[in-house]
């Protein structure tokens, strides 16, 4: 299920589960239902426009235009986000639709990490996370948008997951997503997510591309494979937090 379609999706709570499954094994398209009780039924990247007001990037070519928001509820800054919204009529004629926004649910949002000269994968850690099957696993508008599963003891600890660049100077589409688990490894399993800019990616020249992703999974290495459209977007790249259900992911 693509995230560039706005479609209800039927969705459940994400409950956490002592089974880890990965992307490539696993054969639920189930969701979650947010903090407030919406379905989320589309993923977004939230933006504001040269004058100040707030419109949604749905894909590489898709644009909304929320009508009841002004401003972006995230200041300045570039977020992906679950959102729930709605189709309007009398599409405001800079963008593609408009809708009304019911709710938004920002994602971890941050930039790849291109590995520096002599620097070691390791360092970012090696702790194993699962890649879960889910609509919401897409790239797109320049972001890699993942849903991801391990274990927290929910004490808060800090997880640090990033995407490394850089690591095949064969191929400049492989890349590595490191887990460090900051000692949390013997915790409940749960949920979070997380998005990538790719701006330490190499320019296609719109030409589309394999993006491979290795990891350390429960059961050994892994990796799984996207389309990576190729066309590089040039975005402000910036961080934001993420409340997807309290995980602490940095």
């Amino acid at each position: 299920m693509k995230a560039s379609k706005i479609i209800l999706a039927t969705l459940i709570a994400v409950a956490s589960t002592s089974a880890f499954v990965s992307c490539d094994n696993n054969n639920d398209d189930y969701g979650w239902v947010d903090h407030w009780g919406f379905y989320p039924n589309a993923l977004v990247t939230v933006k504001s426009a040269a004058d100040g007001s707030c419109f949604l990037q749905l894909d590489d070519s898709t644009t909304l235009y929320p009508v009841n928001l002004e401003k972006s509820p995230y200041g300045d800054k570039e977020v992906r986000a679950l959102s729930v919204v709605e189709e309007v009529k009398n599409a405001n004629s800079g963008y593609t639709k408009s809708v009304k926004v019911y709710n938004l649910d920002s994602i971890r949002t941050k930039p790849a990490v291109a590995l520096p000269a002599g620097g070691k994968i390791e360092s970012y850690g090696n702790d194993p996370v699962e890649i879960v099957k889910d609509w919401v696993n897409v790239v797109e508008d320049g972001y890699l948008t993942l849903r991801f599963r391990t274990r927290w003891d929910g004490k808060g600890t800090v997880h640090y997951i990033n995407l490394i660049t850089g690591v095949n100077p064969d191929d400049p589409y492989e890349v590595v997503l490191a887990h460090n688990a900051n000692g949390d490894t013997n915790g409940w399993a749960g949920d979070a997510m997380v998005a990538f800019k790719l701006s330490t990616l190499p320019d296609g020249g719109r030409k589309p591309m394999k993006l491979t992703i290795l990891y350390m999974s429960y059961s050994g290495e892994k990796k799984i494979t996207f389309e990576y459209p190729g066309n590089k977007i040039t975005t402000k790249v910036s961080t934001a937090e993420s409340n997807f259900y309290g995980r602490n992911v940095k």
